[in-house]
């Protein structure tokens, strides 16, 4: 998506240990424009999946989900949360995720209550690197019984393991802005 990609070439920033810093309009502070205009690309992408039901994890991916599922007939947006809540039950499905920005290991968990065999479900985040969460939020569509009509991403560093693990589990990866090289200040799209 050209959109995503001149943005993050205008106002992205290479941090040290392959970081790519996009908290200025992605995961921080918000484009609202750009995240509607990526839920209608993500809506092309996975039209005609039946989706009734977007996956998410907390919380960079809360926006890109809540914007696209507007234009999936506005189907409820899940989130795992990272952690025990005193707002979700006890009645939970979950697993581990180790986060690659932060490098800790969380409890990724969502409520029964919102996900089950019934649901067809798009999972969205905001990144995909080693494929970690979104492992995790494949491991609890399994758990639920749920279908998974595939993952939209809004930036994949392809160069990294995670897109691969995912296609290797024969679910459909779409990434919006997809980067194949990020080195001396420098990024590759392809």
């Amino acid at each position: 998506m050209k959109l995503l990609e001149d943005k993050i070439l205008k106002d992205g920033l290479i941090l040290e240990g392959d970081i790519l810093k996009v908290d200025n309009f992605l995961n921080h502070q918000m484009d609202t424009v750009l995240l509607d205009e990526m839920g209608k690309e993500f809506s092309r992408l996975f039209d005609g999946k039946n989706i009734n039901k977007i996956l998410t994890i907390e919380s960079s991916g809360i926006g890109i989900a809540v914007v696209a599922s507007r234009y999936f007939d506005n189907c409820p947006v899940v989130f795992a949360k990272k952690g025990k809540s005193a707002n979700v039950g006890g009645d939970v499905y979950g697993c581990e995720e180790r986060s690659y920005t932060r490098n800790v290991v969380y409890n990724v968990q969502v409520s029964k209550k919102y996900l089950n065999e019934n649901d067809n479900v798009l999972i969205i985040d905001d990144f995909l690197a080693n494929g970690e969460a979104l492992n995790a939020l494949i491991e609890i569509c399994h758990q639920a019984g749920a279908s998974i009509a595939g993952c939209g991403i809004a930036i994949t560093k392809a160069y990294q393991k995670g897109e691969r693990r995912i296609a290797d589990q024969g679910i459909e990866v779409q990434s919006l802005a997809r980067i194949i090289d990020m080195h001396d200040g420098q990024i590759i799209f392809g």
